[in-house]
């Protein structure tokens, strides 16, 4: 099927397309993501204007073909050079000695910037303070029910967001056997009743962005920043409150685990690049400290 638009992204720098896109993924059974054996990365969104299928080929170290499906392709089309992180500065950046190596193998590595703020925030309210194979559980099975089909020729199961009202109608049953337990269903629920207000957050400076998330009840640094990371490209947010990723930072750093604040005073001489860093870091392996104690077990909540 022809492509409603088509778009040629060339860049004056490295572009790699798998490692900038990867982070708006959730899980490898996400419906809103896909990678085919062909190389392409196809990725569906819900704009303004409705929904979009985009598919993603590198055609150079710079470059890449960007083919576009659905009522919400033209205003997708607009927004693709940020979605590629073309607003993402490295300039001035130096990083680490223990990161050093993962950017000169990963010269392409680009914070994105996708500019949906509900798209970002629904899952990682699923994702608050459970394992995270859970929330990926949810989110397919949430988006299998009452997402909608992919525009265009879209590989076979793939599914576009549902809009915010869906989201604030979705009957307590569903978030009951999606395995959500009621306090994030309840999250989802009132951010999706002022989600105009929410997705104006794309286009403010990033602190007073986070600020506007934080101030509906039950979203915390840790949400706004994974959203803030995704949504409005911002380097710099640390998901603080993360059950693993303090300790795994001090790890890399020092070979010693270490708490939040521990954390940010490793990262604090790299601001405004922090998340680059950890990005970095986990790229290279670094960031994975040794694990103490038995695997908690993962709760089901669609059996309480």
């Amino acid at each position: 099927m022809p492509a409603d638009v088509t778009f040629e992204h060339l860049s004056d720098r490295p572009l790699d397309l798998a490692l900038t896109l990867s982070p708006l993924r959730h899980g490898a059974g996400d419906p809103t993501f896909c990678r085919t054996p062909d190389g392409a990365i196809w990725r569906t969104s819900l704009g303004r204007s409705g929904p979009v299928t985009q598919r993603f080929v590198a055609t150079g170290e710079r470059s890449a073909a960007v083919q576009l499906w659905g009522p919400g392709a033209r205003e997708s089309a607009a927004r693709l050079p940020d979605l590629l992180g073309e607003g993402d500065s490295t300039a001035g950046f130096v990083p680490p000695p223990q990161a050093q190596a993962a950017m000169r193998r990963a010269p392409g590595l680009r914070i994105p910037r996708s500019g949906r703020v509900m798209e970002a925030l629904v899952p990682a309210v699923l994702e608050q303070k459970v394992q995270v194979v859970t929330a990926h559980r949810a989110w397919r099975w949430l988006l299998a029910r009452r997402g909608t089909p992919a525009p265009g020729p879209a590989p076979e199961g793939m599914r576009v967001v549902p809009d915010a009202r869906t989201w604030a109608t979705l009957p307590v049953w569903e978030w009951h056997r999606a395995g959500v337990d009621p306090r994030r269903a309840q999250v989802v629920v009132r951010c999706a009743r002022v989600a105009a207000r929410l997705e104006e957050a794309a286009t403010m400076p990033s602190a007073e962005a986070r600020a506007r998330l934080e101030a509906v009840s039950g979203i915390g640094v840790w949400t706004s920043a994974e959203v803030a990371q995704r949504a409005l490209g911002d380097a710099d947010a640390v998901s603080v409150g993360d059950f693993h990723l303090a300790a795994a930072v001090g790890w890399a750093f020092t070979g010693e685990r270490t708490d939040d604040d521990g954390m940010l005073r490793l990262l604090a001489p790299y601001s405004p690049h922090r998340h680059r860093v950890v990005r970095l870091l986990f790229l290279d392996r670094r960031a994975q400290a040794p694990r103490r104690g038995p695997r908690l077990p993962i709760p089901d909540y669609r059996r309480f």
